[in-house]
């Protein structure tokens, strides 16, 4: 939809709202007194049944979505183009972990693609939009299972490729984004968090060779708190797991956060 209608309340803006996490942290927002919620979604089927659903068992009747694919730059500035009104909150959660190695229509690894430049890039295209409210917020959906960064071979192009060790570099990829963003948007009002959202029992887990075993309600809870919540001391640049900040080595190291920064830049 290409115009958002004036709200008093607050507007959120979710990726990957038609997976299990994705659309229990739309629900749980859309339960919220004054909460818009747009669902950013690239199945424009599966983003219909998520908002009607959504519409029915919240009755927010203020629940739409708009088409994108966030594996692809092109896609993200379209969306960032036709965007009309205030943003308030971002939750980049989209993530996938294809077990065959693939590539967007750009010839980029799909998993760096949409797990690590789809954050980049809705952050990056959407600041604009976040700096005209007060308090905005960004929540990044990471993981606890984060590590195998390779600022090299960041694509898989010389090492085997592995849906798993893909997964992890893209969650480690997306907390050190997290500082990296935190540093540069705090002049402009807004905060960059990262998080983990539990061990949900979802396609994406299952891709990945382990089912899960906490329900997509308790992996939106931090989430939702992150984007939602009181939090301590402004909290900006911060890892939480089980709403709790957790120190992380990986964001701390500046030199390299600003590495990946650069590399993201020249996509």
């Amino acid at each position: 939809m290409p115009e958002h209608s004036h709200t008093s309340g607050k507007v959120a803006l979710i990726t990957g709202a038609t997976g299990a996490i994705g659309t229990a942290i739309a629900r749980g927002l859309a339960a919220m007194p004054d909460f818009e919620l747009v669902l950013a979604c690239r199945d424009k089927e599966k983003a219909a049944t998520v908002m009607e659903d959504l519409v029915q068992t919240t009755a927010n009747p203020k629940v739409r979505y708009e088409l994108v694919d966030v594996s692809r730059r092109a896609s993200v500035q379209s969306m960032a183009n036709r965007w009309r009104g205030p943003l308030h909150v971002l939750i980049n959660n989209a993530a996938t972990a294809p077990r065959r190695r693939q590539c967007t229509p750009e010839d980029i690894e799909l998993q760096f693609a949409t797990n690590v430049l789809g954050y980049y890039w809705m952050t990056e295209l959407f600041s604009e939009h976040l700096s005209r409210t007060s308090g905005a917020r960004i929540v990044n959906v990471a993981s606890y299972w984060a590590g195998d960064f390779d600022i090299r071979d960041l694509e898989f192009r010389t090492r085997p490729y592995d849906n798993d060790r893909a997964y992890r570099q893209s969650k480690q990829a997306d907390r050190m984004l997290t500082a990296a963003f935190a540093r540069r948007l705090r002049n402009r009002g807004i905060s960059v968090n990262a998080c983990h959202p539990g061990d949900v029992n979802s396609r994406l887990s299952h891709d990945l060779g382990f089912g899960g075993h906490e329900s997509p309600e308790q992996g939106a809870a931090t989430p939702i708190w992150l984007a939602t919540g009181d939090l301590q001391d402004g909290a900006n640049g911060g890892y939480f797991e089980s709403r709790r900040a957790v120190s992380c080595r990986f964001a701390a190291d500046v030199d390299a956060t600003e590495a990946l920064f650069a590399v993201c830049r020249t996509y």
